[in-house]
């Protein structure tokens, strides 16, 4: 049985991540940080699929010592960690210049976006080396990949730049060991539609999406289960863009 390792993914978008990759008979060992309530809600809405399939740990993912003890439990928990899922990220949603920024605003940032995701790493590819086999997502932003300029969301932006290159180089280190590491860039994907289905989606128009619905948790879902499968080896070091057609930097500055 695979065994997937996922930060956040108790609601927004890793929700139905977790919930995706337990329909295809993955164990998972969640993350999450303080909503203890949404965790017990899912215990029970998830249950069909065996308590013993899930893994639920409590911990900050700008805190290193917690995403170490995270790996750690789930590691001894189901005895390997064949995917491994940075869906975890803080954001500034006060738009403001980078000049205004708090320093405590600027670490966060860095440690929750960039830092934490080299400690997971640092703890997981021993074991995916071992098994010579793993799958690593990381998530972006539409446009991380030519280090575009975001203006209000410098922090956050610079974080995500840094992690196109951390997943690339990772892509390439570890090609040998069977390992392949992609990232994967939501669109603008808010509220209701980050745990929303593609059907419930469909009902509604969107005219800010050239697609003309708004993207969904569903919509990451099913890319990330298509970059983890088996036969998708050949697939390691992009970026892709799950967008709808939508100029993220520029319809929302």
């Amino acid at each position: 049985m695979r065994h997937a390792l996922i930060t956040a993914g108790s609601k927004g978008l890793g929700r139905k991540v977790s919930e995706m990759l337990l329909e295809q008979g993955c164990s998972v060992s969640i993350n999450y940080r303080s909503d203890k309530e949404a965790v017990e809600h899912l215990k029970g809405k998830w249950a069909h699929y065996g308590a013993d399939r899930m893994h639920f740990f409590q911990g900050d993912v700008t805190k290193k010592e917690d995403m170490q003890r995270f790996v750690s439990e789930a590691a001894a928990k189901f005895g390997r960690i064949d995917y491994l899922i940075n869906n975890a990220g803080p954001y500034v949603f006060e738009r403001k210049k980078l000049a205004d920024y708090t320093e405590e605003e600027w670490y966060e940032m860095l440690e929750g976006n960039l830092s934490a995701v080299f400690h997971l790493f640092r703890k997981t590819i021993p074991i995916m080396r071992q098994q010579k086999f793993g799958r690593i997502i990381t998530y972006g932003f539409q446009g991380a990949e030519s280090s575009a300029g975001w203006i209000y969301r410098a922090a956050f932006a610079a974080s995500k730049v840094g992690l196109v290159s951390l997943t690339k180089t990772i892509a390439i280190e570890e090609a040998e060991n069977g390992i392949t590491a992609n990232m994967v860039c939501p669109g603008n994907i808010v509220g209701e539609m980050k745990e929303a289905g593609i059907d419930f989606s469909r009902q509604k128009t969107d005219k800010e999406t050239p697609v003309g619905r708004s993207g969904t948790g569903e919509d990451i879902a099913r890319v990330i289960q298509f970059l983890c499968d088996d036969n998708s080896d050949m697939i390691t070091g992009t970026v892709m863009e799950v967008t709808g057609g939508v100029d993220v930097i520029n319809r929302y500055r």
